[in-house]
């Protein structure tokens, strides 16, 4: 360091002292974060969360549309990695009702299924499905209807 040149005076409260611990450093506080900040910070991850939540609803309806093809799909896949306030915007303009009547049709789908799986379980006795089949057989069994063979082919019927 060139001796000519004046150096600046240490403030008092950088200066090394023997008695200077890390007790004494001033802790930090909710009282110096001030309301709009955290508020600011709470939009902001809001935001954000809406921000992701958009995207895996699009990047999942562009994955699951049969109407485009795989070409389609990495196209749109890239907008709305590249650009992707413009590709989110421009997919929702272009796709806002294709979006809707695919979700209603999955739903409608999804209901169908679970009424065909009811229904099912349902004719067959509920949970004691194979267990009433069982026992209607062993009833045929000894009523002398079936023989030992039968039966046991009708039990493993009912257990398959």
């Amino acid at each position: 360091m060139d001796a000519s040149l004046p150096v600046p005076p240490v403030p008092d409260t950088m200066q090394a002292t023997p008695k200077s611990t890390d007790q004494e450093r001033p802790i930090v506080f909710a009282g110096d974060y001030p309301f709009m900040d955290i508020l600011w910070t709470m939009i902001l991850f809001f935001s954000w969360v809406v921000w992701i939540w958009m995207m895996v609803a699009i990047l999942a309806d562009v994955f699951s549309r049969r109407d485009i093809s795989g070409w389609g799909k990495a196209a749109w896949t890239v907008f709305l990695i590249a650009v992707p306030f413009l590709g989110t915007l421009a997919y929702l303009i272009a796709n806002h009702d294709g979006m809707a009547d695919r979700k209603l049709e999955g739903a409608r789908v999804a209901q169908a299924d679970i009424d065909d799986h009811i229904r099912s379980v349902a004719r067959n006795g509920g949970s004691d499905g194979a267990a009433a089949e069982i026992q209607q057989a062993k009833a045929l069994l000894d009523s002398g209807a079936i023989d030992q063979g039968e039966f046991a082919t009708l039990k493993a019927k009912a257990l398959a």
